[in-house]
């Protein structure tokens, strides 16, 4: 049985930061790509540090980060920082290990800047009243096609009706993450976000519709995008 606490929430955020963005052909980590004189990761921190219910934020870094120590963010009082793993799983279970007075916890991409406060708040105000938690998420819009194994085919058109894509940050009561994500490991089966653990799991993680400007920067394309949001936020500082 899961336990969970009445208590007044308190949250850890966790950011998986130990990718090196391949896809981007750059000679550092994406998250270390400036825009506006600030580093995508501190423009990520910096909207999860606007909230005061998250008492702490753990960013997973690769072994190997040499860049994330030289930002005067982390040496801030409620950053610190854990050595991530090879998988996305392994990076939020290194930052589980360390995640201490919590009842809650937000895992948030470290390349996804452009999440607003107002949906940060949104997300966070869930936990009154859902047990297990929930996440970001918009509903598709654009027509979506499947593809034969080559993909370069398109089989069929899949219904995009009660489709959503997964956003993050994804919120959800402590004990019940920790037993998801060990049961995934146990049972070796391969998730891409947290929810999936938790839907392997019979739980039934809330939609919180969120902003389509919330982009994870994957590509080169997507930096255009986040540049001028992220003028337009600074400017309204």
């Amino acid at each position: 049985m899961i336990l969970v606490s009445s208590l007044r929430p308190k949250i850890i955020a966790i950011v998986p930061a130990a990718g090196i963005g391949s896809r981007m052909k750059l000679d550092l980590p994406k998250q270390y790509i400036k825009i506006h004189n600030r580093t995508i990761l501190e423009h990520t921190l910096k909207t999860l540090l606007l909230h005061p219910n998250i008492i702490r934020i753990v960013v997973s870094l690769n072994q190997k980060d040499d860049y994330f120590h030289k930002l005067s963010i982390s040496s801030h009082c409620r950053v610190t920082s854990v050595v991530g793993g090879k998988k996305r799983i392994n990076s939020v279970l290194s930052g589980l290990k360390i995640a201490k007075h919590a009842n809650w916890i937000i895992v948030h991409d470290a390349v996804r800047p452009c999440l607003s406060y107002h949906d940060l708040k949104k997300l966070i105000s869930i936990i009154k009243n859902n047990p297990v938690g929930g996440f970001l998420a918009k509903p598709v819009s654009d027509t979506i096609k499947y593809s034969n194994f080559k993909k370069n085919k398109s089989l069929y058109t899949v219904h995009r009706e009660n489709l959503w894509h997964a956003l993050t940050p994804q919120l959800f009561q402590i004990n019940i993450l920790k037993y998801c994500l060990r049961k995934i490991i146990k049972d070796k089966i391969s998730i891409t976000d947290e929810a999936s653990a938790l839907e392997y799991c019979g739980y039934h993680p809330l939609l919180v519709s969120g902003s389509c400007n919330n982009i994870k920067i994957t590509s080169p394309e997507d930096l255009v995008f986040a540049e001028f949001y992220l003028k337009t936020c600074m400017k309204n500082e």
